[in-house]
């Protein structure tokens, strides 16, 4: 696992940013996991920003998201197809036909699941999977509890989640789905890379289970240790639980890493 320390949160959607910009440049065929949440705002008006200034081009690119709740439309403005149009997809060059995002009003929603990872099969496997870290280490809607061998299925989503997520429908929790489709862990981790980004305070708790604790379904997150190549990208203030000892030897072996490559 590499972790990589940021001053704030713009670097670290700035670093976050160059770093996909360059797997797509070098294989411009890729096919890349999204997340939606705050998390990866700024990562995608990079993104964004270099496919407007001729830097890198998204029109052989395959996406995959992470999730969508159940019982949203495409167009309900909460919904997760409307979120990616919004913030990212309508401000790039991709195809259409090329974006995959979970059907919330499957009317067979086991069936979509079992679709969803064929798709994902058929078409290479994912190069890398972005993801987001929740405060409590879940990864997609994988809640603490979530079996690490998981794929893509329905899930309950916890009170803490929902509250989370009040603040995207006028702060009413009750307004907040309780169920969503989700890309199992098992499913993200056979992803050839993961990079996951962790900002601000909230975060720290996540981080250190994730980095410092043992691998554990409770914190989901933990599965980066088994991973060959994850990536997690934080700011200082994420770091705030971790070890003084594992910021030194993370921000060491970071340097060396840019020396030598």
């Amino acid at each position: 696992m590499r972790l990589i320390i940021e001053k704030d949160y713009d670097s670290v959607c700035r670093w976050a940013a160059q770093y996909i910009m360059n797997r797509i440049n070098a294989a411009p065929s890729f096919v890349l996991g999204l997340p939606t949440g705050s998390s990866p705002l700024g990562v995608y008006r990079e993104l964004s920003a270099y496919n407007r200034e001729g830097k890198i081009s998204f029109k052989k690119v395959t996406t995959f998201n992470m999730d969508e709740y159940i019982g949203l439309p495409a167009d309900h403005p909460q919904s997760y197809h409307y979120f990616m149009e919004e913030n990212f997809f309508k401000h790039i060059d991709i195809d259409r036909n090329n974006v995959h995002i979970l059907d919330g009003i499957a009317a067979d929603p086991v069936a979509e699941c079992r679709a969803y990872e064929d798709a994902i099969l058929k078409a290479g496997g994912i190069d890398l999977f972005l993801g987001g870290m929740g405060a409590d280490g879940h990864l997609a809607f994988n809640e603490p509890g979530s079996s690490l061998s998981s794929r893509t299925r329905i899930k309950t989503l916890t009170p803490g989640t929902r509250i989370a997520n009040a603040r995207f429908f006028g702060g009413d929790m009750e307004k907040v789905p309780s169920t969503a489709l989700t890309v199992g862990i098992g499913t993200v981790m056979d992803a050839r890379e993961l990079l996951i980004l962790a900002s601000g305070y909230a975060k720290a708790r996540a981080l250190q289970a994730a980095i410092e604790e043992g691998l554990n379904h409770i914190w989901p997150l933990s599965c980066l240790q088994m991973h060959p190549r994850a990536i997690i990208v934080c700011d200082e203030e994420a770091t705030d639980e971790l070890r003084v000892g594992t910021v030194r030897y993370f921000k060491e072996t970071e340097s060396a890493y840019r020396v030598s490559n």
